[in-house]
């Protein structure tokens, strides 16, 4: 699989200067990690799950949770491990390519039950997903899929979500944290990437964003998602790789504030019929939220609606310029450091300082690829939709 795969060969070809690399579920960690990208949630519910993951892949989609959690009632839950094994099993018998699949687990118990149960299908499988994580609730998940890991003979990824009251209160906070990177740090080799669960740090406040506002203009949860960047995204090799919050919103809604979407980008051709479409259905406010989580440390992002994919991979896309820089930072004759004007001049790229950035954006560079000097968000974006 690989981003924009499900564009045609001479269109991405067009877009990009280097492009998207492939990757499949059993390549390196590093990689995987960043090419996550947005991550679509379905229930587990579904009837026809198999037909929807393949559905999405043909979209573009190239991680999924299907979700055993929140997104299904409590009385449901026996019937939707159900399907699941069904629905792998489905898929695995179609011999078709699908997204890095997880499956949303709700008790540690949980994941013994399922690998036990999907049998053959099991391959198909990249991991779980771990909710309201903490060091207690965490190590339990973490030592049940270690077994069943040895079980099924099969290496199986752990996804955090950081969402327990604990970690939001201020007076249990750092505890929490600390605690959090003791036990993602002890199975680091099987931790892939951690999730925000912003949804619930608003809950325990009686809090909802509306789609006028990001995550960031929150100041209780914007201070949390700074203090897990401080303590667990550090580019000191001792750092995950940390995801961007849900965007709850997929339809209209009536406007408090203006469009945050410029003008300027989209006047040619029929870029603004493109635009007013992300405006009429509240993406506006989404695609704000995307650059600000990678301006903080984020990469990649949960979505609950496949209208959200395409937004959060063309925004993950590298610019010419950001690759020149990083190629340029990262030149082995500066490895003595010192100061050098941007090959587009326009800025200063400090050899030292910026490394790790250049380390990050290369890597993204590899995952979602580099595009072409002229080619900006709008080309991208429409490539992405079809359009």
């Amino acid at each position: 699989m690989r981003h924009f795969g499900h564009i045609p060969t001479a269109a991405r070809q067009a877009l990009f200067h280097q492009e998207p690399c492939e990757f499949t579920a059993d390549s390196p960690a590093r990689l995987l990690s960043a090419a996550l990208g947005a991550t679509l949630y379905s229930p587990a519910t579904r009837p026809r799950l198999a037909d929807d993951v393949l559905k999405q892949a043909g979209r573009g989609v190239v991680s999924m949770v299907l979700c055993l959690e929140d997104s299904i009632h409590d009385a449901e839950v026996e019937a939707a491990e159900t399907n699941l094994v069904r629905q792998f099993a489905d898929l695995a018998g179609r011999g078709v390519t699908t997204p890095l699949l997880f499956i949303r687990v709700r008790e540690p118990g949980q994941i013994s039950d399922l690998v036990g149960r999907l049998g053959d299908s099991i391959r198909l499988l990249s991991g779980f997903v771990l909710p309201k994580f903490t060091e207690e609730r965490g190590t339990a998940f973490l030592e049940a899929l270690t077994e069943a890991e040895s079980a099924c003979g099969r290496a199986l990824y752990a996804m955090p979500v950081l969402e327990s009251p604990e970690l939001l209160h201020l007076e249990t906070r750092t505890r929490t944290l600390t605690g959090i990177a003791t036990a993602v740090d002890k199975y680091r080799d099987r931790v892939l990437a951690l999730r925000l669960g912003v949804t619930d740090f608003c809950s325990a406040y009686g809090l909802r964003r509306s789609p006028d506002m990001t995550a960031y203009d929150v100041r209780i949860v914007a201070g949390v998602i700074a203090d897990v960047v401080n303590v667990l995204g550090r580019a000191d090799g001792s750092g995950f790789t940390i995801t961007g919050p849900v965007w709850e919103y997929f339809r209209l809604q009536e406007r408090m504030f203006k469009p945050q979407l410029r003008r300027s980008p989209f006047l040619e051709g029929r870029a603004e019929e493109l635009r007013t479409a992300l405006i009429e259905h509240d993406l506006d406010g989404l695609l704000r939220e995307i650059e600000l989580d990678r301006a903080n440390g984020l990469l990649g992002k949960t979505c609950i609606h496949p209208s959200h994919v395409p937004p959060v991979h063309a925004l993950s896309v590298v610019s010419h310029e950001e690759f020149s820089d990083a190629q340029d930072i990262l030149r082995p004759e500066r490895d003595g450091g010192g100061v050098l004007r941007s090959a587009y001049t326009n800025k200063m790229n400090e050899v030292k300082p910026h490394r790790a950035w250049a380390e990050r954006t290369l890597l993204r560079a590899e995952v979602f690829g580099v595009a072409r000097e002229d080619i900006g968000f709008v080309e991208l974006l429409t490539a992405g939709l079809g359009a």
